[in-house]
């Protein structure tokens, strides 16, 4: 996660036409969408399965009348087969939002490959959970934290005790409105989006034998944020995932030592270098979190070492207090959080 600006200023400056745009860790989309805002041609791979669908939401080419006339159908055609009922679920949904949440799930797992369906299942991934507004409903959730998926036990507790029941919510009306405010406009241009590991090679190819990628612009997991999967297992969830959190950490980073993190960063960075062209740029966005002592420079240079690719400028790009950050995003504590950096590199 980083302002839209950090990609898109990059590539809107520098960037020529027909260039193609690789993110290793794609994440929410954020490179994907910059490129296709300047009208270039991208892929972003992640492991992660929410990552991909809501990057692949962001390069869906559809309208919103498309979009809403897709959830009208699935919601009239059919109807859930399974529905979660433990305490947490009774107490996270209104009834008959969550009947219409499973719908949207088992017609999405079916098939997801319409850009209509594409599009629908992203919006739905952003409503989920959320906050209550003092005007109209933006989420289909009792109180929620927005970014991260509320813990069960805690959520219990928290709604018992101030009495905090789920609405019903008019979920097209949620649809409809955040269809209009993200796909107002559309652009031919568009990119991929692979659920993939990016330390296997095969994970980077591009589409067709001729490409070559000539900017990578990317923010690895910092050291020690390794619960990505948690943090999103409602929306995981409503990808296939299982209904209660699981804290397995499979298909990630390793996070064992800074040595070994740096060693799995760098297969990702020598697999982007046999795809790029020679004349490839690298720009990494790379900070730490104060619960691991390690310093976050040292870490992303161990990992360019022997990877194919010189560092050529380190800037310094604030902390995660200056906008949207992983660390701000995901850390809970109030401490003071870690500059980052914007790392720079080309090809050996």
């Amino acid at each position: 996660m980083f302002p839209l600006d950090f990609p898109h200023n990059i590539l809107k400056r520098r960037a020529q036409a027909g260039d193609v745009v690789l993110d290793p860790f794609c994440g929410r989309g954020t490179t994907n969408f910059a490129a296709r805002l300047v009208g270039l041609r991208s892929l972003g791979v992640d492991s992660s399965p929410v990552a991909a669908a809501i990057t692949a939401a962001k390069l869906a080419r559809v309208t919103a009348d498309d979009i809403l006339a897709e959830a009208r159908r699935i919601l009239s055609e059919r109807a859930a087969r399974h529905i979660p009922t433990s305490e947490f679920w009774q107490w996270a949904f209104h009834p008959t939002v969550l009947d219409a949440l499973c719908r949207f799930r088992e017609a999405f797992l079916e098939d997801c490959t319409t850009d209509a369906r594409i599009a629908l299942r992203g919006i739905v991934l952003g409503a989920l959970h959320g906050p209550k507004q003092k005007t109209f409903p933006s989420y289909f959730s009792n109180q929620c934290p927005r970014t991260y998926a509320p813990k069960p036990a805690y959520a219990i507790r928290f709604w018992r005790e101030r009495g905090l029941v789920p609405e019903p919510i008019d979920v097209l009306a949620v649809i409809e409105r955040r269809a209009k405010r993200y796909y107002a406009t559309s652009s031919d241009i568009t990119g991929t989006v692979r659920l993939a590991d990016s330390r296997e090679a095969e994970a980077l190819q591009p589409d067709t034998p001729e490409t070559r990628f000539r900017w990578v612009i990317t923010s690895p997991p910092y050291y020690g944020m390794r619960t990505y999967i948690p943090d999103q297992w409602l929306r995981n969830w409503f990808v296939g995932g299982p209904d209660a959190v699981d804290y397995t950490n499979c298909a990630q980073i390793v996070h064992s030592s800074p040595e070994d993190f740096a060693a799995d960063l760098r297969k990702v960075w020598r697999n982007a270098e046999i795809v790029c062209a020679e004349d490839a740029r690298m720009v990494i966005r790379f900070g730490g979190i104060t619960e691991r002592r390690a310093n976050p420079l040292d870490i992303i240079k161990n990992s360019l070492r022997g990877s194919g690719w010189r560092i050529s400028t380190i800037k310094k790009a604030g902390s995660a207090t200056e906008g949207k950050r992983q660390a701000d995003a995901f850390l809970r504590n109030k401490t003071k959080p870690m500059n980052e950096y914007d790392v720079w590199a080309v090809k050996q």
